[in-house]
């Protein structure tokens, strides 16, 4: 990363587990980001909820292809950010990245995600364009499997973003 990245914390799973939680984020830099890389122990969709906020404050539009279609999807007034919207993932891995931006000011938050899955040949890729109304500070991400787990050796990674 560049060395305006911090890397603020790492996890990755020896066990599967249904959630990743980074908790007490310092509010020491501009922006935001979460990378993911991994896979689940059975289908199911991923989950990203800020501040453990199940309100229904949440907002999406996800613009989607598989290399031969192109569709567009998306959520409003939802109580989390799906980042796995155009379909269930299994246990094949997935990349992805969180970019959360003045995550730290008191405006609503903008988020930009990123996705993508080889699925063996066959893979996805996606963008989302998220909103929070929010305005309390970011100090909290839970990524949320909520049907089967996280597969043992996922790993997420928080990097502040310095002066952004």
């Amino acid at each position: 990363m560049p060395t305006t990245y911090d890397a603020i914390a790492t996890q990755t799973l020896a066990s599967s587990a249904s959630s990743i939680i980074f908790s007490s984020i310092p509010s020491t830099y501009t922006d935001l980001r979460l990378t993911f890389s991994g896979a689940r122990t059975g289908t199911g969709a991923y989950w990203v909820r800020f501040n453990n906020d199940s309100s229904v404050l949440y907002s999406q539009t996800v613009l989607y292809g598989d290399g031969a279609s192109v569709s567009a999807g998306g959520q409003n007034n939802a109580d989390l950010l799906e980042f796995s919207f155009f379909t269930t993932f299994n246990t094949i891995p997935i990349f992805t990245s969180i970019d959360l931006f003045s995550y730290s000011g008191s405006t609503n938050k903008t988020v930009l995600m990123d996705l993508a899955k080889d699925n063996n040949g066959s893979g996805y890729v996606g963008k989302y364009a998220c909103l929070y109304r929010s305005t309390s500070a970011i100090n909290r991400i839970d990524l949320i499997a909520p049907t089967n787990n996280f597969a043992i050796g996922c790993t997420a990674t928080l990097y502040g973003i310095k002066n952004a």
